[in-house]
C-alpha cells in the first residue's frame, strides 16, 4: 500500500462519512417533511397485491415502457444503479488495495459476467438517455418540447455522475486486468480484458480509477443531500414507495371515481363535517395528504404527463409537470416554518406560533413562503388560469411512470375553491344553478326528458314502478335527453336495443344529471347531492333484484363513468355497461345483423372517460369493423388519445386561451382524411361538431365529412337495404329465365 493507495485512500473514507452522514440526515428530514402531509389510511393495504404492483412496475418496467425507445435504456440505468452499488462499495477497498475484490464472489466468473453487464448497460444507456434527451430538447421546437420546464442543469449533473460510474466501473476492472489481479474469463468480462491488454500494470491505476468513482458517487450524495427537490435524483428512492402507496391497490391509476374528499384522514362525511375542524379540500399545501407530498418529491420531470396534456398542446398555461413541481418547490420552501409548528387561518393571520420573537429560528424565506395563497393571480403558487385549464382526461395519470396523481391533486384544489372561496370561472354559475334548480346543466324542464321519443315508430317503455320483464336499465343521460345532437345516439341506441328484442325501460322524468360535471368542477356538496338521489331512485327501481340483475346501459362516457366507479361509494351497486359493449354484443351473439356495410373511411376518436378512465377500447373500433367502415386511427389514439375537451366541466367554460382542444383534435382527425369521424360519447360529440363547423366555416373541412356516434354507424347497416347487385350484360333477366 503506497503513498498515493493512503492519500486517496483517505479521502475517499473522509469525504465518503461526509457525505453519507449528509445523505441519511436528508433522508430523515424527508420522512419528517413527508409527514406534514394529512394522514391517509386509504394506502396501508393490501401488502401482497401492493408488493406484486411494485414489483412488476419496478423489475419489468411496464409503465416506463411506454415509450419503447426509453424504456430500455432507463431498466439499464437503474439496475447499473442498484447493482452497481457492490461495484462502488468495492471501490472503497480497491482504492487502498488494488487487487482487492469481495471474498468468494470475486473468483465467481458469473458474477464477474454481472458486474461487466452493468457496466456496458449503463454507459450503453445513459448515452441512449441523453441522446433523447437532446433530440426532445426545447429549443427545437417551442412548447412541444416534454422537457420544456424541466431543470437541465440537475439532468446534466445526473447524467454526468451516471456516464462517469458506468465508465468507473468498466476502467477499475480493465486496470485490474491490466494488473492481472484475478483470472477473469473473457466471456465474463468481454470489454474489460481487451481494454485491459491495452493499458499498462499499474496498481495506481487501479487506485485512481476507484477514486474517480468514489468521488463521482461522492459529489452526488452531498449535492443530491443539499437539494431536497430535485426530482430527477430522489426518484431513486422514493419512487418505490410512491409505486407500492399508489390509490388503487391492484396496480390501476388513480382514474374512474375521484379520490373522496377527505379531511384527517377520513373520507368526509359533508352532513357532519364541521368548517372550522375539517378541511373541505385543499387549501394550503399542508392539506395534501401524506401521499401528495410524496407524489410532489417523486417527480423526475420527464414531462410524459406534459407531452400528453391536450391543454398544454393547445396554447393553455397548464402543465401537469409544472403544476406538481410549482407545489414541491413551494411545500419544500415552507416546510421549516412547518416543522416549527407554524399555522395560518384562513385570513392569513398567525395561529401556530406565538411570543415577541415568534418566528426565532426560522429561515426568512420560510416565512414568506408561508405567506403565499396556494392559488391566487398575484403571487399565487398555482394560478387559477392554470388550475381551470384542466380537463380531467387523465392523459398525465395515465403516462406518469412513477404514478403521481395529478387529477386528484388538482380537483382536491378546486374543491376548495369552489366550497370555502367561491371562487371560479362565472360560467359555472349558470351551470350549477341548473344542476341544483333543475338537475341538468342545461337548465331544461324535467318533463321534457322524452322529448327525444317523439317520431319514433315504436314504444319506449318507461318505468312506472315496475321493472317487469325489463332486463336493462337504459340511463339517457342529460345531454342525450336535451342536447340535439346527443339526441340521435339515444334514438339510434334506443331502436336497435328494440331491433334485438332486447326487453329495456327509461326513467322519464325521474332520472336526474349523475353529478359528474359538479365534482369535477370541484362542487363536491352538489354532486353529493344528486347522487344520493339518484343512489335512493335507481336502489328503488332495481328493489329485489341481485346485484348481478341490476342492470344499467349509458351512452354517456361521463355518467359510464359516474355510475360504475362512483355511486358504488354511496350505496348503489350497479352493472353498468356502455352502449358500445351491449351493442357490439348483441352483434356478436347475431341479434344485430348489419345487412350492407358503410363503405365508408371513418377514423374513430377515443372518449377519455370511456378508454383512457375506464379501459374501452375495443367493443367500439369492433362496432365500426361491423358496419362494413375502413378504420383510420389517428396519431393519439387509445390510451394516448387526446381529450375533446369538454371534461372536468369544461365544457361549460370558454375556451379563453390559446387554441380550442376541440379543434386541435377536428384537425388530427381531418389528417386521417375520413368521411365520418365517429365516437361514443355524448359530450365528445358536441364538441367534435362544434370544431368541424369551426373548419367547414373556414374551407379547412369538406361539408361531406360528419360526426356521428358508432351506434348510429351501426344503426345505418343494420336498416339500409343492400345495395342491388348489377346484372351482366348478356345475362338472362329474372323474367327471362
Amino acid at each position: 500500500m503506497g503513498a498515493l493507495q493512503l492519500t486517496l485512500g483517505g479521502i475517499s473514507v473522509l469525504l465518503g462519512v461526509v457525505a453519507w452522514g449528509m445523505f441519511a440526515a436528508t433522508i430523515a428530514r424527508f420522512v419528517r417533511v413527508i409527514r406534514l402531509g394529512q394522514p391517509d389510511s386509504t394506502r396501508n393495504g393490501p401488502f401482497a397485491a401492493r408488493m406484486k404492483t411494485l414489483i412488476k412496475e419496478f423489475a419489468a418496467h411496464t409503465r416506463m415502457n411506454r415509450k419503447r425507445s426509453v424504456g430500455p435504456a432507463h431498466w439499464l440505468v437503474m439496475w447499473g444503479f442498484l447493482l452497481g452499488s457492490l461495484a462502488l462499495f468495492e471501490a472503497y477497498g480497491e482504492v487502498f488495495v488494488p487487487t482487492w475484490g469481495w471474498p468468494i464472489l470475486d473468483d465467481f466468473p458469473p458474477f464477474q459476467l454481472l458486474m461487466e453487464l452493468l457496466g456496458v448497460g449503463t454507459i450503453v444507456g445513459i448515452l441512449v438517455l441523453m441522446a433523447i434527451r437532446q433530440r426532445n430538447h426545447p429549443r427545437r421546437a417551442d412548447r412541444q418540447s416534454r422537457f420544456q420546464g424541466s431543470n437541465f442543469k440537475w439532468a446534466y449533473f445526473i447524467e454526468a455522475v451516471v456516464l462517469i460510474e458506468g465508465i468507473g466501473i468498466l476502467g477499475v476492472r480493465a486496470a485490474k486486468a491490466a494488473l492481472g489481479a484475478h483470472e477473469t474469463p473473457t466471456w465474463a468480462a468481454f470489454v474489460s480484458n481487451p481494454v485491459g491488454e491495452l493499458l499498462p500494470a499499474s496498481p495506481n491505476l487501479v487506485t485512481v480509477f476507484a477514486f474517480v468513482k468514489l468521488m463521482s458517487a461522492t459529489v452526488w450524495l452531498i449535492v443530491v443531500a443539499r437539494t431536497m427537490t430535485m426530482g430527477i435524483a430522489w426518484h431513486r428512492f422514493s419512487a418505490f414507495f410512491n409505486i407500492y402507496f399508489k390509490r388503487e391497490a391492484n396496480g390501476g391509476v388513480a382514474l374512474g371515481a375521484l379520490k373522496p374528499m377527505m379531511s384527517g384522514g377520513k373520507v368526509l362525511d359533508l352532513e357532519e363535517a364541521d368548517p372550522d375542524e375539517d378541511t373541505f379540500g385543499v387549501g394550503k399545501i399542508e392539506d395534501f395528504s401524506w401521499k401528495g407530498w410524496l407524489d410532489f418529491s417523486t417527480c423526475t420531470e420527464c414531462g410524459r404527463c406534459q407531452e400528453q396534456c391536450p391543454a398544454w398542446n393547445t396554447g393553455k398555461p397548464l402543465s401537469p409537470k409544472l403544476v406538481i413541481t410549482q407545489l414541491r418547490d413551494h411545500a419544500y420552501a415552507k416546510a421549516p416554518y412547518l416543522l416549527a409548528g407554524g399555522k395560518r387561518d384562513m385570513a392569513g393571520d398567525e395561529v401556530g406560533l406565538s411570543g415577541d420573537n415568534m418566528y426565532a429560528g426560522i429561515d426568512v424565506l420560510a416565512i414568506a413562503e408561508s405567506q403565499k395563497a396556494l392559488i391566487g393571480d398575484d403571487g399565487g403558487v398555482i394560478d387559477p388560469d392554470v388550475l381551470w385549464s384542466c380537463t380531467s382526461c387523465g392523459a398525465c395519470v395515465e403516462q406518469c411512470p412513477v404514478d403521481i396523481e395529478h387529477v386528484d391533486h388538482i380537483v382536491d384544489m378546486r374543491r376548495y375553491q369552489v366550497m370555502i372561496e367561491s371562487s371560479f370561472p362565472s360560467e359555472l354559475n349558470g351551470m350549477f344553478k341548473n344542476l341544483e334548480n333543475k338537475g341538468n346543466p342545461w337548465g331544461q324542464n324535467a318533463k321534457d326528458r322524452l322529448a327525444w321519443t317523439e317520431d319514433l315508430d315504436f314504444e319506449v317503455p318507461v318505468f312506472d314502478g315496475d321493472l317487469g320483464d325489463a332486463e336493462y336499465l337504459f340511463w339517457v343521460g342529460c345531454a342525450g335527453a336535451f342536447e340535439d345532437r346527443a339526441k340521435k345516439t339515444t334514438r339510434a341506441v334506443a331502436e336497435l336495443l328494440h331491433m334485438a328484442d332486447v326487453k329495456y325501460t327509461v326513467l322519464g322524468s325521474e332520472e336526474s344529471c349523475t353529478g359528474d360535471p359538479a365534482r369535477r368542477a370541484g362542487n363536491e356538496f352538489l354532486f353529493q347531492m344528486l347522487a344520493q338521489q339518484n343512489v335512493e331512485v335507481l336502489n328503488s327501481v332495481f328493489e329485489g333484484r341481485e346485484r348481478k340483475a341490476r342492470k344499467v346501459v349509458v351512452t354517456c362516457a361521463h355518467c359510464f363513468n359516474t355510475l360504475a366507479n362512483e355511486y358504488p361509494e354511496l350505496g348503489g351497486q350497479f352493472d353498468v355497461v356502455h352502449h358500445t359493449q351491449l351493442l357490439n354484443r348483441l352483434v356478436r351473439e347475431k341479434q344485430l345483423v348489419p345487412v350492407a356495410p358503410v363503405a365508408e373511411d371513418v377514423t374513430y376518436h377515443d372518449p377519455c372517460y370511456l378508454g383512457r378512465h375506464n379501459k374501452v377500447y375495443e367493443a367500439p373500433r369492433e362496432l365500426v369493423g361491423a358496419t362494413g367502415a375502413r378504420l383510420r386511427e389517428m396519431p393519439r389514439h387509445g390510451d394516448k388519445s387526446m381529450c375533446c375537451g369538454a371534461g372536468g366541466a369544461r365544457m361549460w367554460m370558454e375556451e379563453k386561451i390559446g387554441k380550442r382542444i376541440n379543434v386541435e383534435r377536428v384537425d388530427e382527425a381531418l389528417g386521417t382524411a375520413p368521411s365520418k369521424i365517429a365516437t361514443g360519447c355524448p359530450f365528445c360529440k358536441v364538441m367534435l361538431n362544434d370544431g368541424l363547423t369551426a373548419r367547414q366555416a373556414d374551407g379547412s373541412a369538406s361539408e361531406k365529412v360528419e360526426i356521428v356516434d358508432v351506434a348510429q354507424m351501426l344503426l345505418e347497416a343494420v336498416k339500409r337495404k343492400p345495395e342491388p347487385k348489377p346484372i351482366a350484360l348478356g345475362a338472362p333477366s329474372l323474367a327471362e329465365e
